[in-house]
């Protein structure tokens, strides 16, 4: 019987010669795929019935979109296999959505997500005033201080207190929220060793809106399950801004409504307000 050793290294070479042979397919394919699109664009290639000329032309278009993501799928899978590099450039983690980004934020459950990162500010009443989805994603320590002026811009002035995770802290961003008018930062130094800092984190009006804020991980996780916002079903950056967008536009619209004090003689059952009464 052979060693563990052994059989290990038998389902390695088996592996690589899978690779290998799968690699090869795949080049032959897309071959063909550029051929194909050559011989279409020089006219060799026709169709016999007018009306099919557009099918044809978007196959066309998709085929020539295509073509250039198998093959830096192929380049970064022989960059895996020969050189053992995960981190090819260019590297593409979906064909069909190929602007999909790997996303790591040390969560034990998922310490590996996919998909674009989106920043959500949220004021009183559980209201979420902006929301972005980004192109590439940034620092969040980058982020504090565009989300202060987009705040100044729709309300005109400043927030009164500015909470947020730890990954937003820099002296710099506190610093300048504070010359801005913010009153009072409640972003934690988690790497602080300074006992002022210490103490300045355990103050009631910290502590109560670091609670705040971990108020706002439900409102994410709310628009995960109830408008969807766990899986975009457009296609594109541009459709994964307007799925946000309804998701968000739609919760907005329930926490309004409840925020919305209603007269007693105003107020309605379920079963009137189908009926039209």
């Amino acid at each position: 019987m052979p060693s563990p050793g052994i059989g290990a290294l038998a389902a390695l070479v088996l592996f690589i010669a899978a690779s290998v042979w799968l690699g090869t397919i795949a080049q032959r394919v897309v071959g063909q795929a550029s051929r194909f699109v050559r011989e279409l664009v020089d006219g060799i290639k026709r169709c016999k019935r007018r009306h099919h000329h557009k099918a044809v032309e978007r196959q066309r278009k998709y085929l020539e979109s295509m073509v250039p993501r198998v093959q830096q799928v192929i380049r970064q899978t022989r960059e895996r296999i020969d050189e053992g590099n995960t981190h090819a450039p260019g590297k593409i983690v979906s064909l069909f959505e190929p602007q999909t980004e790997v996303i790591r934020k040390g969560k034990a459950g998922k310490p590996t997500e996919f998909g674009k990162m989106i920043k959500l500010q949220e004021a009183e009443r559980q209201v979420v005033t902006h929301y972005e989805v980004y192109d590439k994603r940034p620092s969040d320590s980058e982020l504090l201080i565009p989300s202060l002026e987009v705040h100044e811009q729709q309300f005109g002035h400043v927030p009164r207190l500015v909470t947020a995770d730890a990954g937003f802290f820099s002296a710099r961003n506190e610093v300048s929220a504070y010359a801005r008018g913010v009153k009072r930062v409640a972003i934690p130094n988690l790497a602080t060793k300074s006992a002022e800092r210490k103490a300045l984190q355990k103050k009631p009006w910290f502590r109560t809106a670091m609670k705040w804020r971990t108020g706002c991980e439900g409102r994410i996780s709310l628009l995960k399950r109830r408008h969807g916002l766990n899986r975009c079903r457009y296609k594109g950056t541009a459709g994964m801004r307007r799925w946000v967008g309804l998701g968000v536009i739609a919760d907005n619209l329930i926490n309004i409504a409840n925020a919305m004090p209603i007269p007693a003689q105003g107020r309605q059952t379920l079963a009137d307000f189908c009926a039209g009464k």
